[in-house]
């Protein structure tokens, strides 16, 4: 089959003398189009690209331009913007640490308060205990007075008597 194209194909271009070389060749010619293709893409990614890099250029370059008049116009203003805020945050901080203080000192009175409170029923508690050790060491001391008083009664009425029994100087 491969001599009845060969001998169709010198028929056709009038070919006289064709080896078998000389077949594969032609049939790579004719049948493997790799090469040209290649070549193709090169051509087209080469003028793809000189066309669109001009493009390219010119918006980078206009890029970088709002850049920098982005950075000399904004920034300024910007930074004075945020120093601003920072300084309204700042305050706002400072206020709700004056609360926060304001809060705790409030706590730390009613806690004081309330160990105040307990405090004056513990010395309630023991003044109380107290008035009753005492009111118990004055009806001891009472007692032993009595007791006292009534010997010494005693006794000077016992030397009333003796005195009686001896005659009056």
């Amino acid at each position: 089959m491969l001599l009845s194209c060969v001998s169709v194909f010198s028929f056709k271009f009038n070919v006289s003398c064709v080896g078998p070389a000389d077949v594969g060749d032609i049939q790579s010619r004719l049948l493997d189009h790799r090469p040209v293709i290649n070549a193709e893409i090169r051509y087209f990614v080469r003028e793809f690209e000189e066309k669109r890099g001009h493009r390219e250029s010119r918006l980078l370059e206009n890029l970088n331009k709002m850049v920098l008049e982005t950075n000399e116009q904004m920034l300024p203003t910007s930074l004075e913007a945020i120093a601003q805020q920072l300084s309204d945050v700042t305050k706002r901080l400072e206020a709700a640490n004056h609360m926060v203080e304001r809060v705790q000192q409030r706590e730390l009175e009613a806690q004081q308060s309330t160990q105040l409170q307990a405090n004056m029923e513990h010395l309630k508690d023991e003044w109380a205990e107290f008035l009753k050790e005492q009111q118990r060491l004055k009806e001891e001391v009472d007692e032993e007075h009595a007791k006292a008083v009534g010997q010494l009664s005693t006794q000077y009425c016992e030397m009333k008597k003796d005195l009686t029994k001896f005659p009056p100087l």
